[in-house]
Parts: structure tokens; C-alpha cells; sequence
């Protein structure tokens, strides 16, 4: 579940104005609405969790944390106003305090027993701020401080205050208030030069310098595919560089490597991603990455750790180990100078080990606990994560499995032994559940010792407590209003209290019960009413607060009523004093919020074909295809390239080639034939069955009315119209005549097929790969959502066979439409299904009469 914090700038000066007249608070508050529709459209933003935090002192600063809905967001977001200081330190200490709220309490960080990628929180922080100098009420910052202390327990554990699960990104607004004459710039946009760019890159994130509106929307389709599961890794070069590569793939010794001079590859600073499980939706792993230092007894506290571990590799070519049923960890990197480099030298089959220094016992720089290989197609770079020392285990249990049978000898047993004494303790449980997972014998001790100390587990429980304290009162602060500053009271001598009757405001409401005056909904407290609704059955009637029965007008009785009734019993699903019709009435305010919306849907089931590509939400038509991203950041350009795809029977070669059909017509002594995809296809039987009228250009179906002119197409072909091409499989137009003999009917075919020049012939073979094919993306046609049939018919014409066989592709396409409920798309089929049975019937009556004359 991703965790977006929005950290808006409400310092005096966000209420500048552009050339347009908007201030830059109200073009925070646009960005962060858009940021919102953009990401609707990915599914998995049903999950998300949206926090808003401003500049304001805590924990007042907190307009929405984690108890609050996404209604309470947007309205905190609507009603954000400028003024005061720009205190982004304090700002962003409270922010990663709010999203650390939590974390000790469940665990998550795991401190002292390794680091688990598979455990995290993945948290997108942006920040909009108009980038001009920090101030504070000791003065002006020239750099940004984050103070030291926080209120929250455990903080001293890491040195920083953000996690590796959590990124920074910075919108920093410099648009002009003047209108710019020189033509806009195109390409990515830069980093910006203010303070907060380095705070960003530390935690893995960016800033940008946002200088026009539509480098503003620019940025927002960036964030929104930044938005990904994964953790930061410092990753950084031990030991030599490797030989390098000559243009025959392999090490060319000649070539010096420049071993000295320090490379971008040298030291990375990047993402891998953690992808969640497809049948459960959380991420799964086996291994935790090793922590920095050796769990031991006499320790008397934790020493703190860096919020990214950082993970040394070697550059020497070592061979991927792996047995079969030894469970492994496999995590994709971000794209990188250091996965650029790895992909260049084109050796998928070889790999660099990783390491953590002081991990091990009695080794600095420690054993390997995995290591970094290319994909087999030269695509990606996986960091693999494996037991602890694996080069020395996996040699061990594949002799366990293949020598000894599961019964190891005296010599076996102390090389185990032996293993074990380099293992940091947190390793010995998820070793003991990988050899019961691959069926070995129990050859680890049941009394399990985590290598902490009795006072650090004493003193990581008590935090756990002090936080659920801390984290109860930071909760029950979020959405108060700061205490206003308390000046000179005067007291009023001008005649006493004012009555009631003379107040303003209350005079005002009383002329909007009694009708004097139209009530607007917009100036209704909300806060103060909350859970009342007020509901209009007729627009022309006011709404009155009837005291007396006798005071409803007659002709409003029975609806009055009704709704009496309807109260009464509470037998409606809405809320009370709301009935059906003002259910649909919704305050413009509330017409966009979506999340509320998706939260209430059932989570979509998983796909029967993981295989097929996800179509991304677009809101109001699933069948969009997302249009790509208006950007491309540096690093997402070390992968680029083409991607091959496999072409399968009934798919167009390109774009231009799936034009919609025109309507059909058959000329019978011309035999017109058509091209498509760049073959001569004949008019086939099922050209005939589902006509171009029954799909009109916008993909709806004809009306049933006009299914009569339909059946009228199917029984227009006569008995000799169905004539069968000799290796071709398909079905043309013969003569209208039903009079011909056979000499007679060899003519068309020949000529049709002389109009054919190098036709392929079809084998059987590859008639039934054509069919197997045909017949799995019949199945995913039909799963789709929606009328348009035409892709299931140009399907069904296309398969190869005999008449026979194009009936049993019909009818395994009416179950599959059974099974989905397409029962539209069933009586197509159905009728073509009869039209089949009734030429089948006609050809085999003609054939009998044809051997009976001769």
C-alpha cells in the first residue's frame, strides 16, 4: 500500500502570483489534484494513502495523517492558506516522524536481525515550495538543517531521519510573473539549484525546476511513474575493475582498465524493486540482506544504522550458483550507470558477488550473501539474495540431496558445523524453514538464539511502547486549529449582551428557514452537522422545518408522508433523512473525489493469463490504452530500445493495417477477393456469417430489429456458393447457378486460383499450430469487456480446416461465452451455427446427387 505525503509550502511567500494571476499556493493545490487524476488510472491506486502536511509548527503541521479519509484530504488541501515563515526543516522532520509513526510498533525495521526488503512501506514524499530562502524566527538559513531532536522513540536507531523505503521529491515553482518572450524550452526538466535538491538525491528521490505550466504537468507524469515498490541500496565497487570486453565478447587482457580513475558505475545510489506477490498482493521473500555489524551478547545497545545499507560488489566473473528447491530472492535495479555497464559487457552468464562489510564474524570485508547478474535477454539487471555465505552451503546441501540421500556421515555433519560458526545468528530460522521447505532433516537446533543481548530486546520492547503513547498523541493533534495569539481584550459597554434576535448571523438563518431567502448549500458548516444531509424532493419547494401537522400544505402531504415513513422504518440502504432522489445529489466538491469511490469496489480478480498485458485505468473507458510518459528521466534511458514482439496468425502487422471493415458485398462472377495483412485472403464463410453491419464504426451492435436482414445474408448463399479451394482451406463465391456440372464448377477454381500466384500451401502441421493459437486468443477476446465482436469473427474465418472443423471453433466460442455471460455475443454465434448446420446439410445432399449421376 503506497504511502503519498504532500508537503505544501504555506509560507507569506506562495501568495505571489504568476503572469496568469494564480498565486503559487493555488498552483500547489492544482498540481496536487492532478497528481490524484493521474494516478486513478493505475488499478493499484485503490491502496494509496494520502497525508498532507504544511509548513505550520508541529504537530499542527499535520492536516491529514493516518486515520484520515480522502474526503478530510481534500478538504484540508481546498482550505490551505499563506502565511509565515519557511521552516522546511521542521517541516520535513515532522513529515518522516508521521511516516515512522508506526514502524517500531510493527516491527518493520527489524533492528539488529538484518534488513528485509520484502518488509517495508514504500512512501513518495513531494514537497512544492517556491524555492526561495529558508527563514525561521532566529533568521535567515543558508543551508537546510533538520533538527536533531524528535519526539518520536527509537529515532537515535538510525542516523537519518528517513528509511530506505522512503523517497523525496521536490517540485520547486520559479514561474515567471511576467510573461516570458522567448519560446519554451523542450526536453527533461533540470534539477533545481535550491537546498532541498541534495536532501532529495540522499534519500533517492530528485528535484525539479518547474518554470512553466506545462513543465508542471510534465513533472506530475514523472511522479506518477515513480511511484513504484522497492527500497534504496548504496551500491559500491570493491577490489579491481574488470578486463574489459572486446568486440568478440570476450576478455581482451591487451586493453588496460582504468582501475584508478573513479566512474559513475563505480558507486550507484538507486532503487531495486521489490514487485508484490500476484496472489496475494504483498511482497515475499526468503533472506534478509546482512546487517553491518555482528550480533553479539555483550553489546549493550544497537549501534545506529545508515538508512541504506550499502552493498559492495566485485567485479571478478564468478558462475550463478543455484540447486533446485533452495528458495532465493530475485529483485530487478533501477536503471543505473552501474546496470548500463553490466548490460554492455553482454555476459548473462556470468556474475559479481555482493557483499556487506563487518557482516561476518571473523572476515571485514564478509562473505557473499548473493550477487548481481544480467537477464538472459540483456534487459535488466536482478540482484539475486541467497543464503548467507552460499558459495559454501549450496555445495553442502547439493551433496546432502545427491551423495548422501538425506543421511549425512560424521565428515558431513562438521562441515555443516563449520558453516554454521560463520552465520550471523538472524540467519539460523529462515535457514531452518528453507530445509524443511526442500524436505531435509531438522539439522538446526530448535532453541533459536537471535545474538541480541537480554537488555537490547528489553529496551526495544519498552520503545515499542513509548511509540504506541507517542503515536496516540500525535493522532488525537492531527486537524486542530493552532492556538491563536491572545491580544488586548476591550470590553463592550455599549448596552450589554445582544440579544439573540439581533445577531446576524442568526437573523440570516432564520429568513433561509422561513423561505425569505435562497439557502446555499456552500456557506453550510459541514464540520458542525456532521452526518445531516439536507435533501430537496422538488426544486421548487422550500424547505421548511414543520413544528405543526396542521401547517403542511395539502397538496404536500403524501410526500411529506413518505419521507416520515420512510424514516420511521428505516427500511432504505442510505443514510437517515436522505431517500433515493437526494442521493444523487452531490456537492460539486464531491464530484471528483474517485478514491472514496474505488475503496468501496471489490478487489478485481486475478487474471486467468498473468501473461497478458494489464490495461491501465483510464476512468469512464478500460479499454484506453495509457498513452506513455510526456518525459523521460536520465535514467530511464539506459534501457531504451525496441522491443521485438511475435506475430500470431489474425493479428495486423501494423496500426495502419486493422482499418475497420467497410460493408461486404459478394460478387459472384468475379469472385472479388481481398487483401489483408499483406495476403490475398478469399471471402470466407464467416466473412458472410458476421457482416460489417453487425459492428458498426463505434464498435455497438446492431439492433434486433435488424437481425431479420442478418438471416436474409446467410440464406442468400446457395448450395453451390460454398466451393473449397484446394489447400487453402477457405470458401468462396461459385456460380449463382445451381445447375453446373462438375466440369463446369472446376472453371471457377481454377480461375480464382490463377489469380493467386504463390499461395502458401498449408501443411497440417501448421494448420493445427494456426488452430491452437486461434483457439487461445479466441478465449481472451471473449474475457474482454464490452460489444465489440468483430476481432472473434475475423478469428473464426481465419481457421483452418474443414467445414467441420470451423463448426467446433464456433461452438467452443459459444461455452466460453457461456461461461462469461455473453449472452448477446451467443445468439450471433448461435445463428451462425445454424447457417454452418444447414450448408453442411445442402453440401452433403449435393454430393450424394453428384455420385448418383455419375
Amino acid at each position: 500500500m503506497p504511502i503519498l505525503l504532500f508537503l505544501i509550502d504555506t509560507s507569506a511567500s506562495m501568495n505571489q502570483r504568476t503572469d496568469l494571476g494564480t498565486s503559487y499556493l493555488d498552483i500547489a493545490k492544482g498540481a496536487v489534484e492532478l497528481f490524484l487524476k493521474l494516478r486513478a488510472r493505475d488499478p493499484a491506486s485503490r491502496g494509496d494513502r494520502y497525508m498532507l502536511v504544511t509548513y505550520d509548527e508541529p504537530p499542527y503541521c499535520i492536516k491529514a495523517g493516518w486515520k484520515e479519509n480522502h474526503a478530510t484530504f481534500m478538504s484540508e488541501l481546498k482550505n490551505l492558506q499563506a502565511s509565515g515563515l519557511t521552516t522546511l526543516g521542521q517541516a520535513l522532520r515532522s513529515s518522516f516522524d508521521l511516516l515512522n509513526l508506526n514502524r517500531l510498533i510493527s516491527g518493520i525495521d527489524n533492528y539488529g536481525q538484518g534488513r528485509n526488503p520484502f518488509f517495508l512501506e514504500p512512501s513518495i514524499l513531494i514537497t512544492i515550495t517556491d524555492g526561495n530562502k529558508l527563514t525561521s524566527t532566529a533568521g535567515v538559513q543558508e543551508e537546510l538543517h533538520l533538527p536533531l531532536n524528535s519526539p518520536l522513540p527509537g529515532s537515535e536507531l538510525t542516523k537519518e531521519p528517513f528509511r530506505w523505503d522512503q523517497r523525496l521529491f521536490a517540485l520547486v515553482l520559479r514561474l515567471p510573473g511576467v510573461a516570458s518572450t522567448e519560446p519554451e524550452q523542450l526536453g527533461s526538466v533540470p534539477t533545481d539549484e535550491s537546498a532541498i535538491t541534495q536532501m532529495c538525491e540522499v534519500t533517492g528521490g530528485r528535484s525539479y525546476c518547474v518554470r512553466t505550466q506545462r513543465m508542471l504537468n510534465q513533472c506530475l507524469e514523472s511522479l506518477v511513474q515513480k511511484v513504484q515498490s522497492g527500497v534504496v541500496i548504496n551500491f559500491e565497487k570493491t577490489g579491481p575493475d574488470p578486463l574489459p570486453i572486446g568486440e568478440d565478447g570476450l576478455m581482451d587482457s591487451s586493453r588496460p582498465s582504468n582501475s584508478f580513475a573513479a566512474q559513475p558505475w563505480h558507486s550507484c545510489h538507486k532503487l531495486i524493486y521489490v514487485r508484490p506477490n500476484s496472489k496475494t498482493g504483498v511482497p515475499v521473500g526468503h533472506w534478509p540482506i546482512p546487517e553491518s555489524f555482528w550480533p553479539d551478547q555483550n553489546l549493550p545497545s544497537l549501534p545506529p544504522r545508515t538508512s541504506h545499507p550499502v552493498v559492495r560488489f566485485s567485479c571478478i566473473d564468478c558462475e550463478p550458483m543455484v540447486i533446485d528447491k533452495l528458495p532465493f530472492d530475485k529483485y530487478e535495479l533501477e536503471p543505473s550507470p552501474l546496470t548500463q555497464y553490466i548490460l554492455e559487457r553482454k555476459s548473462p552468464h556470468t556474475c559479481w558477488q555482493v557483499f556487506v562489510t563487518s557482516s561476518g564474524k571473523y572476515n571485514e570485508l564478509g562473505y557473499p550473501f548473493g550477487y548481481l547478474k544480467a537477464s538472459t535477454t540483456l534487459t535488466c539487471v536482478n540482484l539475486f539474495v541467497m543464503p548467507y555465505n552460499y558459495p559454501v552451503l549450496l555445495p553442502l546441501l547439493d551433496d546432502l540431496f545427491k551423495v548422501h540421500k538425506l543421511k549425512p556421515n560424521l565428515k558431513w555433519r562438521q562441515a555443516f558445523d563449520s558453516y554454521l560458526k560463520t552465520l550471523p545468528p538472524y540467519y539460523l530460522l529462515p535457514l531452518k524453514k528453507a530445509l524443511r521447505m526442500m524436505g531435509a532433516p531438522n539439522l538446526i537446533s530448535d532453541n533459536l538464539d537471535c545474538g541480541l543481548s537480554y537488555s537490547v530486546i528489553s529496551y526495544l520492547k519498552k520503545l515499542s511502547q513509548q511509540t504506541k503513547l507517542e503515536s496516540e498523541r500525535i493522532l488525537a493533534s492531527v486537524g486542530k486549529k493552532p492556538p491563536q495569539e491572545i491580544g488586548i481584550k476591550v470590553k463592550n459597554h455599549s448596552g450589554g449582551g445582544m440579544s439573540l434576535t439581533h445577531n446576524k448571523n442568526f437573523r440570516k438563518l432564520l429568513k433561509e428557514i422561513t423561505g425569505e431567502t435562497a439557502l446555499r448549500l456552500t456557506e453550510l458548516n459541514t464540520k458542525e452537522f456532521a452526518g445531516f444531509q439536507i435533501g430537496l424532493l422538488n426544486k421548487d419547494l422550500k424547505p421548511q422545518t414543520y413544528r405543526n401537522a396542521y401547517d403542511i400544505p395539502r397538496r404536500g402531504l403524501l410526500d411529506q408522508l413518505t419521507r416520515m415513513r420512510s424514516n420511521l422504518l428505516k427500511t432504505h440502504k442510505f443514510i437517515v433523512g436522505q431517500d433515493e432522489d437526494s442521493l444523487h445529489s452531490v456537492p460539486v466538491a464531491q464530484m471528483g473525489n474517485y478514491q472514496e469511490y474505488l475503496k468501496t469496489l471489490a478487489s478485481p480478480l486475478r487474471e486467468i493469463d498473468p501473461d497478458q498485458p494489464k490495461r491501465l485505468h483510464t476512468f469512464g473507458n478500460p479499454f484506453k490504452q495509457d498513452k506513455k510518459g510526456m518525459m523521460i528521466d536520465e535514467a530511464d534511458e539506459f534501457v531504451a530500445g525496441p522491443q521485438n514482439k511475435v506475430k500470431r496468425p489474425g493479428e495486423p502487422s501494423s496500426p495502419m493495417s486493422s482499418k475497420r471493415r467497410r460493408n461486404a458485398t459478394v460478387i459472384h462472377d468475379g469472385h472479388e477477393e481481398k487483401m489483408e495483412n499483406g495476403q490475398i485472403t478469399p471471402d470466407g464463410f464467416l466473412s458472410k456469417s458476421a457482416p460489417s453491419e453487425l459492428i458498426n464504426m463505434t464498435g455497438d451492435l446492431m439492433p434486433p430489429n435488424q437481425l431479420d436482414s442478418l438471416s436474409d445474408d446467410f440464406t442468400s448463399l446457395s448450395r453451390d456458393e460454398l466451393i473449397q479451394k484446394p489447400g487453402i482451406n477457405a470458401f468462396v463465391g461459385g456460380a449463382k447457378n445451381c445447375s453446373l456440372s462438375v466440369d463446369d464448377q472446376k472453371d471457377p477454381v481454377a480461375s480464382t486460383l490463377g489469380t493467386m500466384p504463390n499461395t502458401l500451401q498449408i501443411t497440417p502441421a501448421m494448420a493445427q499450430g494456426i488452430n491452437a493459437d486461434i483457439k487461445h486468443q479466441l478465449m481472451k477476446e471473449v474475457r474482454k469487456f464490452g460489444r465489440k465482436y468483430e476481432r472473434i469473427f475475423i478469428l473464426l474465418e481465419e481457421v483452418q480446416g474443414p467445414l467441420e472443423m470451423k463448426k467446433q471453433f464456433v461452438e467452443f466460442t459459444i461455452k466460453e461465452a457461456a461461461r462469461f455471460k455473453r449472452r448477446v455475443l451467443i445468439q450471433y454465434l448461435e445463428k451462425v451455427l445454424e447457417k454452418i448446420d444447414s450448408h453442411h446439410l445442402l453440401s452433403n445432399i449435393n454430393h450424394i446427387n453428384n455420385r448418383s449421376s455419375c
